[in-house]
């Protein structure tokens, strides 16, 4: 490697551990917690919920009644015909007061438009706090997967370097092609781009973070736990906690309500104005009249317009406008957030998935890869087949690494979308009050046939290893609605979608297929068991469950028991134990009500189930057989 990018790169490592080293460790919540107070986007939004309070007080005051004191004093010159120019002194004061008693309900109508306003900003700060919780999330995650990503850059360029050095000893002892020195050369100088690249990558995170939180991050951050908590089974339960929970979605709605009181205040244009009015006048030398004159007013006074030009008219008709736009933003805002919750959830199972196989590509890529360099070294591999290892298992570290940020990324983005990301991280601002402290007074937001909690249903097809197990994690079956067949067929056919859903890791169809009144064992809660059971699933690595010697007992048309063997079989282990469920129908399906282990589990240790396939050796070449420049 040249001096020079040696020198850049190590200038760069350096200036990020200095920097790193200044700082002290800091874990996500306490990241988040300084970036929702301090960031100026979300402060910004606070200063404006803040304006909107007083706001509502200005249009409050038109309740209360105006009193107003005017006094005056100076020269008058008075001129008569007939009658000598007089001056005098001219000194006055007045005390008026003005009550409205109706304005056609405008001062209501604007103090509630204006309560809504409130809500509106209140909303708009929940949704600015956790959309910066949730880049924050993104920046401190992509911190410390850019640090690993430049580790496994550094280590691939070491390998190359190494590849190359021994090439070269090589060509310098007259055995090796001086053709595979120039490709080891630049399959080096592709991982010190690599490494530059990843550096730079790392730069621009760090300053993302910086930007977000105020400060460089620190060079010890602790990997921060997945977020499980709070994420329901099903895409629709999540949907449905959104239409709720979502800051954004809120604020659209408040923002209607805001509309229908502004379009309702301009009809006060078509009342009359009422008002209660008194003054106390005092006057001296008023109208070339020495001394002292006093004046008292009480009235009532209605004010009605009669004709304006067709303005107001034609402002009803603005308003009524703006409430239209404001309900199609609400139905936008809805549509978005199906959108982009539906994509976060998704991602997470099937990033779940991914992660099994990845880990299986790098362990498997790694095997090939040592095997690959003993069997060059020996001369039965050639130089372009060991530089495609050393890359491909770059890449499939690269990958896993990749894989496994975007996962937990993936539960942030969720919880985020269903505004229960600060919840979750058991952050907040100390400072603000709550929805219904603020007068929020709404039932349960509904969104009907506008946009129903639904998303899209896309299942790939894999093709399976051969597996003891009666259906196969390529195919996971919701609990589908019983077909007309006799009900022992049909607990067998949910007893498989149950095995299928497991095998696959799809812990919300696996959750499917136990029943609201489902007991877990030792005591727990169900929370507390799906809970356990969504970690466990989340766990890396392909899992088989095999069901033998399958019996079916139906005491009615609403009750089932099933026992049988169950065999479960991951990477390094294997267990043989006797189960039995107990069915219960619920509507038109079969779900678990109880799950009881018959006897003790048979254990088996298995070191290396995922063990690649043998490659076919090849034939070692001759001496006479070497090219060599």
């Amino acid at each position: 490697m040249p001096k020079r990018k040696i020198a850049l790169l190590i200038s760069v490592l350096g200036l990020f551990s200095a920097v790193a080293a200044a700082q002290t460790p800091a874990t996500l919540q306490d990241t988040v917690k300084k970036a929702i107070v301090s960031n100026p986007e979300v402060q910004a939004r606070w200063h404006a919920f803040l304006s909107s309070q007083h706001e509502q007080d200005v249009a409050r005051g038109g309740y209360f009644p105006r009193v107003d004191l005017r006094t005056g004093i100076g020269r008058e010159n008075l001129t008569e015909p007939g009658l000598p120019t007089t001056h005098f002194t001219r000194r006055d004061a007045a005390l008026s007061l003005n009550q409205m008693i109706y304005d056609g309900f405008a001062t209501r109508d604007e103090v509630a438009r204006l309560a809504y306003s409130k809500l509106v900003r209140y909303y708009e700060v929940l949704d600015a706090s956790e959309s910066t919780a949730l880049e924050v999330v993104r920046a401190y995650s992509d911190v410390l997967r850019q640090r690993e990503l430049l580790q496994l850059a550094q280590e691939n360029f070491a390998q190359h370097e190494q590849v190359f050095s021994q090439i070269q000893q090589r060509v310098q002892a007259g055995v090796g092609r001086r053709v595979d020195l120039e490709q080891a050369g630049g399959r080096m100088a592709l991982a010190q781009s690599n490494l530059l690249t990843e550096a730079s990558n790392l730069h621009d995170v760090s300053a993302r973070y910086q930007r977000l939180v105020g400060e460089l991050p620190p060079g010890e951050m602790s990997a921060p736990e997945l977020l499980t908590q709070n994420i329901p089974p099903t895409v629709e339960e999540a949907l449905k906690q959104a239409y709720q929970g979502s800051p954004a979605f809120n604020a659209a709605i408040e923002n209607v309500r805001a509309a229908q009181s502004e379009a309702r205040g301009r009809e006060s244009n078509f009342h009359p104005r009422v008002e209660l009015r008194a003054s106390q006048g005092l006057a001296f030398n008023a109208d070339g009249v020495a001394g002292r004159s006093d004046d008292q007013v009480v009235e009532l006074v209605l004010n009605y317009n009669l004709f304006k030009g067709g303005s107001d008219r034609a402002l009803t008709r603005q308003f009524a406008e703006r409430l239209a736009q404001s309900k199609e933003l609400r139905d936008k805002a809805c549509r978005d957030l199906r959108q982009t919750l539906a994509i976060a959830f998704n991602d997470i199972h099937n990033l779940s998935r991914q992660l099994g196989f990845l880990d299986q590509h790098q362990l498997a890529i790694e095997k090939a890869r040592e095997a690959y360099r003993k069997q060059f070294d020996i001369g039965q591999r050639t130089l372009l087949d060991l530089l495609d290892s050393e890359n491909e298992y770059f890449q499939a570290r690269r990958a896993y690494v990749n894989a496994t940020y975007e996962h937990a990324l993936a539960h942030a983005r969720t919880l985020a979308g269903m505004g229960n990301l600060l919840a979750t991280l058991q952050v907040g601002r100390d400072d603000l009050p709550t929805a219904q402290e603020l007068g929020q007074d709404r039932q349960e937001v509904d969104p009907g046939s506008q946009c129903p909690a639904e998303a899209p249903l896309v299942t790939a097809r894999l093709e399976p290893a051969p597996r003891p197990v009666v259906a196969t994690p390529a195919q996971v079956p919701e609990a589908a609605p019983l077909p007309a067949a006799a009900p022992a067929e049909t607990v067998q056919q949910a007893l498989a979608g149950w095995a299928a859903a497991w095998s696959a890791k799809d812990f919300p169809r696996y959750r499917s297929y136990y029943a609201k009144s489902f007991t877990p064992e030792n005591g727990r809660s169900l929370e507390q068991w799906a809970s356990e059971r969504a970690v466990h699933l989340a766990k890396p690595g392909a899992i088989t469950i095999g069901i033998e010697d399958l019996k079916v007992h139906t005491p009615d048309a609403d009750r089932a028991a099933t026992e049988f063997r169950q065999t479960y079989t991951s990477p390094n282990y294997r267990d043989v134990s006797t189960k039995r469920l107990d069915w219960v129908r619920e509507g038109n399906r079969w779900k678990i009500q109880r799950e009881q282990m018959l006897g003790t589990p048979q254990q088996v240790w298995v070191p290396n189930l995922m063990k690649p396939a043998p490659r076919k050796k090849l034939a070692r070449k001759k001496a006479n057989d070497c090219k060599c420049d």
